[in-house]
């Protein structure tokens, strides 16, 4: 929602607990407070919504903010969801926390224009996001069972196929070979062959999975025309393409490249002291699957021109600004999709290949 609610007097601030949460009622024009304590559940919150009319409602990002906004949507209550990890948020030199506290926080940062706030999007697109992060940790998954079975084999110096031809339908043949189920295992020194049968059968689960979610992806990415337009990028695929457009949702509330740049945390830290002015790591702020996505395309990218030209010129032929170099493409990248966003305008640049000398 994050729009300027004008003439707020009545403001509930809660502190959404896993069970309990805590409710401040504050009144604007006097500041006085009041409190209570009710179950975080669907009902109960519905129950103090129809109760108090309030003319804003806020409450932290969490796991439980989603729902909360959905009801207050259907309620046609304004909201704005308070975002923790900025810095006007932290409470390093409080000596008293609590959840009455929080809330209260809640309705004075929000009643001196001083509550930093984050994008709550409808449940569809949240749900969208799931998808997408929950494929990303399938392959999260089956690297690590990738890197145990490659572990496992270097105990006992027996080599693998090379590269990705060890995950291949013959190379897993050659994997299962090996392998053996625990109850048909009685010498101890033979237990690894049990371990191999059960990471091959986890590695076999998990690959089934992300065809089938990969499958649901793609399907609605055919349907999606924020995706289909992104993939009009040269370099840019449908997995960072369904990740941006779910992540960016509303191109409108960026103001600036810098705007989304800093929200994805693909910005350097700001270091200042006295006359001494230098730019540190990127901030890291945002989604970090994102950055991954776009850092490991930009990489896949560099046989395409208008990517290659961008980490060149960043570069500066130095390997030691490689990183640097590979980081600001990822950026150029984010920044490319989110115009074509807010404009709905399909690709117009360069898509030719480097050329190999």
């Amino acid at each position: 929602m994050n729009a300027v609610i004008k003439n707020v007097e009545n403001i509930v601030a809660i502190d959404l607990g896993k069970f309990n949460s805590a409710v401040c009622i504050f009144t604007k024009s006097t500041f006085k407070a009041k409190f209570r304590t009710i179950n975080t559940s669907s009902q109960d919150m519905h129950d103090l919504f129809t109760e108090l009319e309030p003319d804003i409602v806020l409450f932290e990002a969490g796991s439980t903010a989603g729902w909360v906004a959905d009801l207050l949507r259907v309620l046609d209550i304004p909201f704005e969801v308070a975002n923790t990890n900025h810095e006007a948020w932290k409470w390093n030199k409080s000596k008293k926390k609590t959840d009455k506290r929080d809330a209260h926080k809640l309705a004075m940062m929000y009643s001196y224009g001083g509550l930093p706030t984050v994008h709550m999007p409808l449940k569809a697109v949240r749900q969208k996001r799931s998808m997408v992060n929950y494929r990303q940790s399938i392959v999260k998954r089956m690297t690590q069972s990738k890197n145990v079975i490659r572990a496992l084999l270097q105990t006992l110096d027996i080599k693998m196929l090379k590269g990705k031809n060890a995950w291949t339908q013959k190379g897993i043949a050659y994997l299962s070979d090996m392998a053996r189920p625990f109850n048909e295992i009685d010498d101890p020194e033979q237990f690894w062959r049990g371990e191999l049968h059960m990471e091959i059968e986890i590695l076999q689960m998990l690959s089934a999975r992300m065809k089938e979610i990969t499958k649901k992806l793609d399907n609605l990415g055919a349907e999606d025309n924020k995706v289909k337009l992104l993939q009009t990028i040269p370099g840019v695929g449908p997995r960072v393409s369904e990740m941006v457009a779910a992540i960016i949702d509303d191109p409108h509330r960026f103001k600036s490249a810098k705007h989304i740049s800093s929200y994805a945390g693909l910005v350097p830290e700001k270091h200042d002291s006295g006359q001494t002015k230098r730019n540190g790591r990127i901030t890291g702020h945002g989604s970090g699957t994102l950055r991954a996505l776009l850092v490991q395309i930009s990489w896949l990218g560099l046989r395409h021109k208008w990517i290659r030209d961008i980490y060149d010129r960043i570069r500066r032929g130095s390997k030691t600004r490689s990183k640097i170099a590979i980081v600001a493409v990822a950026r150029h990248i984010l920044v490319r999709c989110w115009a074509m966003l807010r404009d709905n305008k399909q690709w117009h640049g360069s898509v030719e290949l480097v050329t190999k000398k």
